[in-house]
């Protein structure tokens, strides 16, 4: 808790200023999280302090919310262009991400709990840079960091604009950015490098590296290709829906299974049904063999019945045999070039 107030100072995030009748004033709480890698080893417990944001009053503590994030197809894409061109992804993360974004309106917040002014008990805090958990906190970060990628000659993405490019003759940088997690990468070890000076210049970075581990993708870039897998989100998936104990299935989808409205079947938790499906469906990123029970299970999320819910049950038995194989795609440049080859015919 200590070391988030630090990097507030550090940042010049906040001043203290007299309490008025007029002031909107947002409270503050902390959050307690364990980080994990690829594995599910705790790496670091983080203290966050965040705003109640769900108390902005739109119009005077926030207008525009929305900030562009990369779609998972879109890492792929990035993944598989890295692979074909026989470079290493790195990655790298921005410490407190949030707290380099300046505000563009007045937004006070109340005092840390536990950690108020002993001289000024009844001051509150008017905020320079955004602060976790205000509704504008996402934008203001998007709009720093990209400010100060354009600034060195990158340009943005046309399609994608979480894709920044930057071009020195036949050699490029590629520059994904998810929030406060970037991947970038390059055919030339210099502009990689000069990169990472130049952000360590402007922000504070926390981890950076040899992409392992990114939205809860593991990537293993080995000489013969790409791995990617996803094998600690399906263990984390086994344990939300409390089927860590369950039978084995051999198929993702049981061979008997006639899958139909079933309007004489017990209703099901909706939510619950429609979290599963979700949980799945970003699943197949790395298993495209659930596709197909999967997809014939998403058709009932309106009105889920029991029959539904097993079904669905039973792709979790099926991912649940094969924790230990760690299952995923594999791409490499021969792949590449029989595809072209096929779709070139």
């Amino acid at each position: 808790m200590e070391d988030e107030l630090n990097q507030f100072t550090r940042n010049d995030v906040w001043s203290l200023v007299p309490k008025t009748d007029a002031m909107n004033v947002i409270g503050t709480k902390w959050v307690f999280r364990n980080k994990m890698d690829e594995n599910g080893n705790i790496v670091r417990n983080k203290a966050r302090l965040v705003a109640k944001g769900y108390n902005q009053e739109e119009g005077i503590d926030f207008d525009e919310t929305y900030a562009a994030v990369a779609r998972l197809e879109a890492v792929r894409l990035l993944l598989a262009y890295a692979c074909m061109c026989n470079f290493k992804l790195s990655q790298m993360d921005v410490k407190s991400a949030f707290l380099n974004g300046f505000l563009n309106e007045e937004v006070y917040v109340s005092q840390p709990p536990g950690f108020e002014d002993h001289l000024y008990p009844n001051h509150v805090f008017k905020l320079k840079k955004a602060l976790y958990g205000l509704k504008q906190a996402p934008r203001q970060w998007y709009e720093r960091l990209s400010n100060f990628l354009l600034s060195k000659g990158y340009a943005r993405g046309a399609v994608d604009k979480t894709l920044f490019i930057r071009k020195h003759a036949s050699d490029v940088i590629l520059v994904q950015v998810y929030v406060d997690d970037i991947i970038f990468g390059s055919n030339n070890n210099s502009m990689c490098e000069e990169f990472v000076a130049a952000m360590q210049g402007e922000f504070e970075m926390s981890m950076m590296g040899e992409l392992t581990y990114f939205i809860g993708l593991q990537v293993k870039q080995l000489k013969h290709g790409t791995f990617l897998s996803q094998s600690k989100y399906c263990f984390d998936l086994q344990k939300k829906f409390k089927m860590e104990d369950c039978k084995e299935a051999a198929t993702p989808i049981a061979t008997n299974c006639l899958m139909d409205a079933d309007e004489a079947g017990n209703q099901v938790d909706s939510t619950k049904y429609r979290g599963l499906i979700g949980s799945l469906l970003y699943l197949t990123a790395s298993r495209p063999d659930i596709q197909f029970g999967l997809c014939l299970c998403a058709r009932f999320q309106s009105n889920p019945k029991e029959s539904h819910f097993k079904a669905a049950k039973w792709i979790l038995k099926y991912l649940k045999g094969q924790l230990m194989l760690d299952y995923g795609i594999l791409m490499n440049l021969t792949l590449f070039l029989v595809v072209f080859h096929i779709l070139t015919m």
